[in-house]
């Protein structure tokens, strides 16, 4: 009993401190459940500073389900150029599509029938159906595992079956019944401001008095994980071919990363390789077959780094003579090079753009 009391405290002192504290984001100040939606698909691993300015303008030109179902999926990727993960655009863009074919256009109440759309798992379920129909569904994201490992002092590794059995129940007997979206905002809002991830608040810590893990003083041994991410190295070498006032894309079709996003050339190599070497391998060939006259220039060297991946990458500005008979393979696409920035392209590219 003594413990229902606790829980039932600490959801009151998290509701106090959200009153107080919460932060004034354009998408709290509704409940349609296509505009929580979307600025929940637009927050999964993005920074709120970051993904502001791209809800808005995803709501200005998408103000609705059937505007963004109809819409060209490259003009959504466009749009999204530099958020990364660009698969959950795709998602949002299949998502849109479910809706105005399978629920008439009219976003799902249900708990089960939202969860049955393209991207949305159980923590974006949770989320709109709590915060857009009020339903008693906790959301369990990386500050909901994070503040509850250390209040509660789990020990159990929140990345195995087990860890996240207890956190998700922990999370729905601490949710409040009448205010489900309020509270799930707050636990999230308190990870974000308070319960952060290096140099936790714990002095102004509302829950400081419940906290297990601030008692044994080991708050920065929290969340236990079982195992080390293992990133992957990768080698892209980019060509950016300017011929008089074209250039040459592609587009990746790959399940790969960035996929329908469009790039320069690539040839993707097993380690770091200079020009020299490049030249010998079989897609440089294929790409600049002999005859060809290039004048290259080494333009830059750009690491980018990804969640399990971290991209060596070199772009190399390729000029070649304007009279040239330069037939590149069927997959490079010729275009005018005014017109590249109507592409969408990944952050890399992007990055590369930018410097030159």
């Amino acid at each position: 009993m003594e413990q229902k009391t606790d829980q039932t405290d600490i959801t009151s002192r998290l509701l106090s401190w959200y009153n107080e504290h919460k932060r004034d984001l354009p998408w709290r100040a509704t409940e349609d459940p296509y505009l929580v939606w979307l600025s929940e698909v637009i927050l999964q691993q993005t920074r709120v500073a970051q993904g502001w300015n791209y809800y808005l303008r995803f709501v200005d030109r998408f103000p609705d389900v059937q505007s963004l179902a109809e819409a060209e999926e490259e003009e959504v990727l466009k749009l999204w150029q530099g958020l990364g993960y660009y698969t959950r655009a795709r998602n949002l863009h299949a998502a849109a599509k479910q809706i105005l074919h399978n629920f008439h256009g009219t976003f799902p109440s249900e708990y089960t029938h939202i969860l049955s759309l393209k991207g949305v798992g159980k923590y974006t379920a949770a989320a709109i159906s709590s915060i857009a129909f009020r339903a008693p569904y906790a959301v369990v994201d990386g500050n909901v595992f994070r503040v509850l490992s250390r209040l509660f002092a789990i020990e159990t590794p929140i990345d195995t079956t087990g860890g996240k059995k207890i956190i998700s129940e922990l999370a729905q007997s601490l949710i409040h019944p009448v205010q489900p979206g309020t509270y799930n905002q707050a636990i999230m809002d308190f990870g974000s401001l308070v319960c952060t991830p290096s140099q936790p608040k714990c002095a102004d810590c509302p829950l400081q008095v419940y906290c297990k893990a601030y008692d044994i003083k080991k708050v920065s041994l929290f969340p236990v994980t079982s195992r080390k991410v293992i990133i992957r190295k990768r080698y892209f070498n980019y060509f950016h071919i300017i011929q008089g006032s074209h250039t040459f894309i592609q587009k990746r079709n790959e399940s790969d990363i960035w996929k329908n996003l469009y790039e320069f050339p690539l040839v993707e190599t097993t380690g770091a390789a200079d020009f020299l070497q490049l030249s010998q391998t079989d897609e440089f060939k294929h790409l600049f077959p002999e005859g060809i006259t290039l004048s290259v220039d080494h333009c830059h060297t750009v690491k980018h780094q990804l969640t399990h991946q971290a991209i060596h990458t070199t772009f190399y500005k390729v000029e070649v003579d304007a009279g040239s008979n330069f037939n590149p393979p069927e997959w490079i696409i010729r275009i005018e090079e005014k017109d590249l920035a109507d592409y969408p392209v990944s952050r890399l590219t992007e990055k590369y753009l930018e410097l030159i």
